[in-house]
């Protein structure tokens, strides 16, 4: 590589970089303040860039916020695909449940601005924003359906379980969660248990 390369490598690294940061600092907004709450000069001072550079990236508000969205939805599909992956493959189906239970709660709660951001705003910005974002999740709930439809069929979850209504239940109440958790009441470890009981409680075969 020459010196010309060198300079438009590290000036496209920095680029890449910077925009890694607003896109961060928007879902660290979103995530607290809401579609409504975030304006780009609280994404720019979380950033750490002045506010008009967020138009080299990005082209309006709305472009940033469909973005966090879609990482959001994407991120925790990936996630909770990998962490099933490295499962033993004697793993019980139920076990599988137990374990895509806490990788939710856990990654939406504690590791992802991005995660909370997403579940947090989903009914709350305009259409054309949801499309992207809602193809994405459409995948991360097809998981979960292949998950409890193998539990099923396994004999781990009850034959007269309609698991189409109860897997929409449970991500609907896992999803609600980032309304009311407050780790000072609750631990994390608490509400992961909780929900995992449910489960096996529900839809588990006594």
């Amino acid at each position: 590589m020459n010196s010309t390369e060198a300079v438009a490598s590290s000036a496209t690294s920095k680029s890449a970089q910077t925009r890694q940061r607003i896109l961060d600092a928007a879902a660290e907004v979103l995530s607290r303040k809401g579609y409504a709450g975030t304006r780009l000069s609280d994404v720019a001072q979380v950033a750490g860039v002045q506010a008009p550079a967020i138009y080299y990236y990005f082209s309006s508000r709305d472009e940033l916020v469909e973005e966090v969205m879609w990482v959001g939805a994407n991120r925790v599909r990936l996630h909770l695909a990998e962490v099933l992956a490295a499962l033993p493959e004697d793993t019980s189906c139920m076990d599988r449940l137990m374990v895509a239970v806490d990788a939710h709660l856990r990654f939406e709660l504690q590791l992802s601005h991005y995660a909370t951001a997403s579940i947090r705003n989903a009914g709350h910005v305009p259409e054309q924003l949801r499309i992207r974002p809602a193809a994405e999740e459409a995948l991360y709930s097809r998981l979960w359906r292949e998950l409890f439809a193998e539990a099923q069929q396994a004999g781990e979850v009850r034959a007269d379980l309609d698991i189409n209504m109860f897997r929409l239940l449970l991500l609907g109440a896992m999803n609600w969660v980032v309304e009311w958790w407050n780790p000072r009441t609750r631990s994390l470890d608490e509400l992961v248990a909780t929900a995992q009981a449910m489960v096996r409680t529900g839809a588990g075969v006594a």
